[in-house]
Parts: structure tokens; sequence; C-alpha cells
């Protein structure tokens, strides 16, 4: 992630937090906490502060220094995180949506935004998510699918960093659905279990098949089509994973793969995880899929 932060962000996160100074007139843009509930904030983000004269100032000199510090990556996104936490505007959800407005005019020009996702919101990197990769983000989250949610955030982290493994990342995403599909039906895994073979395997029970007798002829080699190009989208996915990716090694001198590549692999990765999700939310209402992770 790009930090160390500007001065206007590190000053947009404290107004935020402490809710501004105590003499002003206009209305705080988050939560107005005095000195002790400040500190109890950030003890809260594993942050040790103290208030030392004047609560706002303070504040800004312990973001400064956590800015200036070893892992900024590591603490900045608990305290924005918390800051933006939408448990505390449940009564006031336009003043929450004001916070995240003012919290992303600053981090934009560094190359962040904060994002809701679901019932929390995350910072991210700006451009590297979109309503489809927030959606499935959210899907997962709602229903407590930790596994695809932590490939979603392992591959969104590495994109710029390590490509290879946010494209491996990308592929565990649509298996991690495709197995646990499987599992919750009491379908064996297929022999060849690589992400080709799973999808290939869940597509009979989520009723996907492109021979449908029950859809307009049109309609149904519209479906064909669509399916297809769904299935060479998951063979694409694999083959980037088995060539570009790290699941299989590093060959010495291997030419890494730049970070569009990467995205576009997490684009098309969450486009189908999202779509499997969808369809067996809709196929069994009342069932709830669950995680199963990969066999040992």
């Amino acid at each position: 992630m790009p930090f160390p932060l500007s001065p206007q962000s590190i000053d947009a996160i404290a107004e935020v937090i402490s809710g501004g100074g105590g003499n002003d007139p206009t209305p705080p843009i988050g939560i107005y906490r005095s000195g002790p509930k400040i500190e109890k904030f950030m003890r809260a983000c594993n942050v040790d502060f103290r208030v030392s004269g004047s609560r706002v100032p303070s504040l800004v000199d312990c973001l400064l220094d956590i800015n200036r510090g070893f892992e900024p990556s590591a603490v900045f996104p608990r305290v924005i995180e918390a800051a933006a936490d939408p448990r505390d505007f449940a009564h006031d959800p336009p003043r929450h949506t004001a916070v995240l407005e003012y919290l992303n005019n600053a981090l934009r020009y560094d190359g962040f935004e904060i994002q809701q996702q679901g019932t929390k919101v995350r910072l991210v990197v700006a451009g590297h998510s979109t309503p489809v990769i927030a959606t499935l983000s959210g899907v997962a989250e709602t229903i407590s699918f930790d596994t695809v949610k932590l490939d979603l955030e392992r591959a969104l982290g590495s994109i710029d960093s390590d490509p290879e493994d946010a494209i491996t990342a990308a592929c565990s995403t649509i298996e991690s659905v495709c197995r646990s599909i499987l599992i919750e039906l009491g379908q064996p895994l297929p022999a060849k279990k690589d992400v080709s073979g799973l999808f290939n395997a869940v597509k009979q029970p989520l009723a996907l098949s492109p021979d449908r007798s029950d859809l307009d002829q049109q309609i149904a080699a519209d479906v064909r089509t669509t399916l297809g190009g769904l299935a060479t989208v998951i063979q694409g996915v694999g083959a980037l994973r088995t060539h570009a990716g790290d699941a299989h090694g590093r060959e010495k001198g291997y030419a890494r793969v730049d970070a569009r590549i990467a995205r576009l692999a997490i684009h098309a990765a969450s486009t189908v995880a999202l779509f499997l999700i969808e369809t067996w939310q809709r196929k069994f209402p009342s069932r709830t899929l669950h995680r199963h992770d990969e066999p040992t």
C-alpha cells in the first residue's frame, strides 16, 4: 500500500476521530470525542496514545508518528476503518456517508479510498476495487464465507507488490466457492481439483447446464453462449495461475506479470464467484452455504 500518508489525510483522519475542536461552532464531521475517549478509541486500535495538552494536536502528533513509523500499513487501516465504522453512525446513515466522502476527498490523493463492503468498511488501494468486488466481499461477509473474503483481500493487497500471488489468490476464490458448494450438497470432489474441474462439477447441481429444456430455444442458445464464455474465463484464470501465478513455483529469471493482468484475473474471478454464490442462493434459498476448506 502507498504509505506514508499526506498531511491532508492525517488531518482528515484526526478530524473524524476527534470531532474537531471543542470551540468550533460547526457540527463535527465525525463523532466528538473528549480526550479520554480518544485515548480509548486509539487503544481499541492497538495504539498507545496519551493526550498531552490539547486533544486534537496530540492526536495529530500521534498519527504523524505512526506515519513515520516502521509499519504504517499495518496500523492505519485499523485506525481509519474504526473511524468510519458504520455501527457508530447507525442512528444517522447520511452522516456516515458524509464521513466516507470527507475521508476519501483526502485519501484519494494518496492512492487510497475507503469503501463500504457489506456491514463493514475497508481501506483499499484506489482503483483496485469495483462494484462486483465490493458486492462479493459483502456477500462473503454476510454468509460468513471468510475463505473467499481472505482470498479476495489477499489478491487486492498483492496487485502491485506481488501480482503473481494476486493471480493465485484470485483463482483460489473460485475454487473455494466451488468446493464448498459440492461438499455442502454431498457431491464428490472431481478427480481433477483444479479450477476448471471444480467448476465443471458444480454446473449440474446448480442447473447451469446449457441443455436445459425449460427455456425458450433462442434464450437457451444465449445461455449456452454465456456459459461457454464463463467457462472460458475460468479456464483462462486457471491457466494464468499455472503459467504466471506462484502456485507452481517460479523459474529463475521469470518475467513478472504486471498489475494490469493481476487486476484482470481478480475482476474475472470475482464475477464468477459472485455468480456462483448468487446462483446457490437462488436455487437453495433456505440453505446456508457454509465454508469448506480444502481437504488436507
